[in-house]
């Protein structure tokens, strides 16, 4: 797995690991997810305010051309699919977007809403901005933010593990996976950015993570790139209005040695050390 190179290898990959060709994900969870969005449901906004109507039958079209699966009447059933092609010119426009982040030093701020899978993807990130001079910002290490838990509210702090932000349960430190949590909540980049801003610090210049964290950085007016599942359509209108810069569509919840071809690609083609 390690040895992916080249983008025919890459694209097969990503077939054969499920990260874009036919995927595991139902596409009645992505269409009921578009219809939360278009009713405003905060908790698919990811942070972001949209500018447009963007009624069911929108969402669903931009999705279509994005992943590249068929509209589809909105009880279609089946499988998700993205285009692996789609995923391919989308990790080399988010690839672009890092070197020239590398080639001016810029501040980085990276975070996950998915820490159990896609830590070590940004982790990756975070090393090859490092070695390239960059500063890669952890700003409001161990401050709490109160997140929705299954059917309550719960008190998480923020922290960092190889320079990339999650949230962590309260009282779990180290660099263990114990008390990582799963959050799509904008919360912990606004948290971040507060303190940074606060602690007089320098802000980022890019915000590199997925679900809040480029919706919520990309809605303040912060660059953003990142990945989105082909069933969170926020980061995709995010980008179609401008306020989100690169949006990579894969699947964002399979085993994480997955995401390792995907890391070596981007920092080979922005010629950063991997």
């Amino acid at each position: 797995m390690g040895g992916v190179s080249g983008t025919g290898a890459l694209r097969a990959h990503l077939i054969e690991a499920r990260l874009a060709g036919t995927l595991a994900t139902p596409r009645e969870k992505s269409l009921a997810r578009y219809r939360l969005f278009a009713a405003r449901d905060p908790r698919v906004l990811l942070g972001l305010d949209p500018v447009g109507e963007w009624p069911v039958a929108e969402v669903a079209r931009l999705m279509a051309r994005v992943c590249g699966a068929p509209a589809g009447p909105p009880d279609a059933r089946g499988s998700n699919v993205i285009d692996p092609d789609r995923t391919l010119a989308a990790l080399g426009r988010f690839a672009d977007r890092i070197a020239a982040a590398a080639r001016r030093r810029a501040p980085v701020l990276l975070g996950t809403g998915h820490p159990q899978g896609l830590l070590e993807f940004y982790a990756a990130l975070a090393d090859g901005l490092a070695a390239a001079g960059c500063a890669v910002l952890t700003p409001g290490r161990g401050l709490p933010a109160a997140l929705t838990a299954g059917c309550g509210v719960r008190t998480y702090v923020l922290d960092y593990v190889r320079g990339v932000a999650l949230m962590r349960g309260t009282g779990v430190g180290g660099a263990s996976g114990k008390g990582r949590v799963h959050t799509h909540s904008p919360l912990p980049v606004r948290l971040a950015l507060a303190a940074a801003a606060e602690g007089g610090g320098p802000l980022p210049e890019l915000v590199i993570g997925d679900h809040g964290w480029i919706c919520g950085a990309g809605e303040l007016g912060f660059e953003a790139i990142g990945l989105a599942d082909a069933d969170d359509p926020g980061p995709f209108v995010g980008e179609a209005e401008g306020r989100v810069c690169a949006v990579v569509p894969l699947d964002d919840a399979v085993a994480a040695a997955h995401y390792r071809p995907l890391w070596r690609y981007v920092l080979n083609r922005a010629e950063l050390p991997c």
